[in-house]
């Protein structure tokens, strides 16, 4: 198998990574919760793997298109955070639920959002152009988001340095080293080959995150699944509405079609990998219901993605 086959395939890869993850931690739970010491760590190198595939010379194209970063940025930013106020107002009264939906559903996704995109005839480039912006904007804002939303009615204190702590560790770090790395490629030989091989490793890495990710939660989420059940139907409502708010801020900035394909995926497509360490960092009374709730959304995600490659192309002609 070559890369570009792995690449066409990532997704039955994805599946069936998630499947024996769940298998793993039904059958070997103790084990299988573990595996949350190396949840951090995978991501970082899923993250570097992903940035170095990443050509920054290039994106300036990208960037300079002005009527899709504002598209982008309005649904993620603005239309989106009123969609998810809306759906978890009957959370209000489950603190944990209630965090660890807001986590996952503020953020967008900035890394196999660029594969689904492209297999739902998006432009993937405009996709990856905007994926520095996305990254940086909600870090920044997701502490105001929380705050607001919340608005001191669940009690919780959200802590601002866990949320540097990812963004240093999750962000900064392998966007450096990956920068550096792109730079020192056109130099040396060695570091060239390096770059090659690495460029195997986004699918085989985004496999491994899944399983140690879904591996180590698992077993929260069948204890729990009673406490989780209220916000399995914020996140269907999430899946079917969040399309439309893409489409529909689509038609606002009157995209070609495959820019307000873009921006669709990126509206609907959430960022749930990466804040797990988020959730993983809330106070000990928080923290198991929140990551189960983030894992649940990657689940329902999974589904809803194969359903989008086809739905997406057909909502936006």
């Amino acid at each position: 198998m070559n890369r570009e086959s792995l690449e066409r395939n990532q997704i039955p890869v994805y599946v069936v990574s998630a499947a024996l993850a769940v298998l793993g931690g039904i059958l070997a739970p103790d084990a299988a919760a573990r595996l949350d010491l190396l949840v951090t760590p995978a991501i970082a190198v899923l993250m570097y793997a992903m940035f170095l595939q990443i050509p920054f010379l290039e994106l300036r194209q990208g960037l300079g298109n002005r009527a899709f970063i504002s598209a982008v940025l309005v649904a993620n930013f603005v239309l989106i955070p009123l969609l998810v106020w809306v759906l978890t107002r009957g959370l209000s009264d489950r603190p944990a639920l209630l965090i660890g939906a807001l986590l996952v559903l503020l953020t967008p996704c900035i890394d196999y959002v660029v594969v689904f995109t492209h297999l739902g005839k998006g432009d993937s480039r405009l996709t990856l152009a905007a994926t520095p912006i996305l990254l940086l904007l909600q870090l920044l804002l997701l502490p105001i988001y929380l705050s607001v939303i919340t608005g001191g009615e669940s009690g919780v204190v959200i802590a601002v340095a866990p949320f540097v702590d990812a963004f240093l560790l999750l962000i900064v770090a392998p966007l450096l080293l990956a920068v550096a790395t792109a730079g020192l490629a056109k130099r040396s030989s060695i570091v060239e080959k390096w770059n090659i091989g690495w460029a195997w490793l986004p699918v085989p890495a985004m496999a491994a995150v899944l399983v140690v990710v879904i591996g180590s939660q698992i077993g929260a989420i069948i204890r729990e699944i009673e406490q989780l059940v209220p916000v399995i139907p914020v996140y269907i409502g999430f899946m079917v509405l969040a399309p439309l708010v893409g489409a529909f801020t689509s038609r606002m900035f009157k995209l070609p079609v495959a820019a307000a394909r873009a921006v669709t995926f990126s509206a609907s497509t959430r960022n749930s990998l990466v804040v797990l360490p988020l959730a993983l960092a809330l106070p000990d009374d928080l923290r198991g219901i929140a990551a189960a709730a983030v894992i649940t959304q990657t689940l329902v995600e999974l589904g809803s993605e194969l359903v989008y490659v086809r739905a997406i192309p057909a909502l936006v002609k």
